[in-house]
C-alpha cells in the first residue's frame, strides 16, 4: 500500500486524497462493457443503460423484464415463476446448514432486539385554549428490498434491510434478488427472507428490478420505497425512479477507514483493510496512524495475509487503487482527515478510542477498540451493514427503523384557541396576497 506523510501534501492534495467520484462518472470495465455491447448492440455509458431499461420496464411490464432478466442473467422465466413459491422455499430448508441457519437467527434477533429500540413514538401535547398538538408515526404500506445475488449471496443483507422494515410494522415487503442461470436463488437468502418477515420474493435483479418495484408489472406490485445496497446500474436506477418512490440513500462501493495508533497490533488492521478490499476493486481500504512504525508494519502484513486470500486478485486491485496509509501528526488531526473522507466504516483502535468519538462527525458507522472488527457489524452485533459511502455520510443516515415510516403532524384547536391566533394569521395571509387563507379563518370569527 502507498505510505503518504500529512504534512509533506498541501490542503488541497489531502482533500484530493478522499475524492470520491459521482455514481455517473465511474468508467466501467473492459468486461463490462462487451456485457452492454453484447445486450444492447452498441456501446452505452451506465446512464444510458439504466434510462434505457428502466423505460422499457415502465413502458413494457413484465415483457420487459423478463426480456432483461433472459439477457443479463441468462434466466428464462415467465409471468408464472418470476415468484419464489412456497415449495421452493420449502426446498430451501432442506438444502442449508442448520448451524448456518442457527447463525441467521441470531444475527435476525440481535438486529431486531437493536432496531426495537429506535421505534419512534406518536405523541400529543395540549396548548393554550384547549389546543392540541401532535406527531404520528406511520410505518409505510409496502416497501421493497434489493438483495445482490448472482454469482453471490448476501443472507445478511436480507436481515438488515427486512428486519427494521417489519419492526416500523410496514405490512408488505417485496424483496428482490438476481437469480441464478437455472431460475433458482440461493437457498440461504430464502431462508433469511423467510425467517425475517419478507412478504414475497421475485427472481429479478439490476436496473430492471428496480424499474418493476418503482413503477410495478402485472407480477411485481408497486412499492413506496426502495431499500438496499447494488452494484452502479442499481444504484443508478434508483436514482433516476426517485420521486416515483422513495429510496433510501445512493450507495456506492464499500469503504473503510481506520485511525490506529502504536498500541494496535498491524495484523488486526491489516485484516480489516482487507476486509474491505476484498469485497469489489472498487473498494477504498485507508489508514490514518501518528505512528510510522505501525504503518510499515501494517503495509508489510496486508502483504502476506492479501497472499493467502482466495479474493486476492479484487483485493489487491482495490489496494492498487484506493489503498493508502496516511501519517498524520497527531490522532486529532487524523480524526479530522477522517471526517473530511465521511467513511463508511471507522475504526478507532487506539489506547482510548472513546476520547476521539466526540470528534468523529462524519462517518456512517463507528467501531472502537481492536474487538470490534467491521465484520462484527456486517453479520452480528444488532446496528444496521446498510451505510452512506462515497463521503455522503455528511448527510446520510444508516438504514433504520425510521427509513421505513413517515411522520404526520396533527393540529386540534379549540374555537377559542383560533381566536387567539387569527389576526396574526391574517396579517401574514395577506403579506402573502392569499386572501382566500385569509377569508378561511376571519369566517370562524364572525
Amino acid at each position: 500500500m502507498k505510505i503518504v506523510v500529512s504534512t509533506d501534501l498541501t490542503a488541497q492534495e489531502l482533500v484530493n486524497l478522499f475524492h470520491k467520484p459521482a455514481f455517473d462518472e465511474v468508467e466501467l470495465s473492459d468486461n463490462v462493457r462487451q456485457r452492454v455491447r453484447e445486450v444492447f448492440g452498441r456501446d452505452m455509458t451506465a446512464s444510458e443503460v439504466v434510462a434505457q431499461i428502466v423505460g422499457d420496464v415502465r413502458r413494457e411490464g413484465d415483457d420487459a423484464l423478463l426480456r432483461y432478466t433472459r439477457a443479463i442473467d441468462g434466466a428464462e422465466l415467465s409471468p408464472a415463476t418470476l415468484a419464489v413459491s412456497e415449495a421452493e422455499f420449502a426446498a430451501a430448508v432442506g438444502m442449508v446448514d442448520c448451524a448456518a441457519v442457527a447463525a441467521i437467527r441470531r444475527a435476525i434477533a440481535n438486529v431486531r432486539r437493536f432496531h426495537a429500540e429506535q421505534l419512534p413514538k406518536s405523541w400529543f401535547t395540549e396548548r393554550e385554549q384547549g389546543a392540541i398538538l401532535g406527531q404520528k408515526c406511520i410505518p409505510l404500506d409496502r416497501v421493497g428490498i434489493y438483495v445482490p445475488g448472482g454469482t453471490a449471496a448476501y443472507p445478511s443483507s436480507v436481515i438488515m434491510n427486512a428486519v427494521p422494515a417489519a419492526v416500523a410494522g410496514v405490512k408488505e415487503i417485496i424483496m428482490t434478488v438476481p437469480p441464478h442461470r437455472d431460475g433458482s436463488i440461493n437457498p440461504y437468502v430464502l431462508v433469511a427472507a423467510r425467517e425475517a418477515g419478507v412478504t414475497q420474493v421475485f427472481k429479478v435483479g439490476g436496473a430492471q428490478a428496480i424499474a418493476a418495484m418503482a413503477f410495478g408489472t402485472a407480477t411485481i406490485p408497486k412499492v413506496d420505497k426502495i431499500v438496499g445496497p447494488g452494484n452502479l446500474f442499481v444504484t443508478l436506477a434508483k436514482k433516476a425512479v426517485y420521486g416515483h418512490c422513495d429510496i433510501d440513500m445512493l450507495a456506492g462501493p464499500s469503504e473503510i477507514l481506520i485511525i490506529a495508533d502504536s498500541t494496535a497490533d498491524p495484523r488486526y488492521i491489516a485484516a480489516d483493510l482487507l476486509s474491505q478490499a476484498e469485497h469489489d476493486p472498487l473498494a477504498s481500504s485507508i489508514l490514518i496512524t501518528d505512528s510510522t512504525a505501525l504503518a510499515r508494519q501494517v503495509a508489510a502484513e496486508i502483504e502476506v495475509q492479501l497472499a493467502a486470500l482466495p479474493r486476492r486478485e479484487i483485493a489487491a486491485a482495490a489496494l492498487r487503487r484506493a489503498g493508502l496509509i496516511i501519517i498524520a501528526r497527531d490522532l486529532f488531526e487524523a480524526v479530522e482527515l477522517a471526517n473530511m473522507s465521511a467513511p463508511e466504516h471507522l475504526e478507532i483502535v487506539t489506547a482510548d478510542p472513546f476520547s476521539l468519538l466526540p470528534y468523529v462527525r462524519h462517518a456512517g458507522a463507528v467501531f472502537l477498540g481492536p474487538y470490534s472488527p467491521e465484520p462484527l457489524g456486517d453479520y452480528l452485533a444488532g446496528p444496521n451493514h446498510v451505510l452512506p459511502t462515497g463521503g455522503t455520510a455528511r448527510f446520510y443516515s444508516v438504514l433504520n427503523v425510521e427509513t421505513f415510516m413517515k411522520k404526520t403532524s396533527i393540529i386540534a384547536y379549540t374555537k377559542a384557541a383560533l381566536a387567539a391566533v387569527s389576526d396574526d394569521i391574517i396579517r401574514l395571509a395577506t403579506v402573502e396576497g392569499l386572501q382566500a387563507h385569509a377569508n378561511a379563518v376571519r369566517l370562524r370569527k364572525e
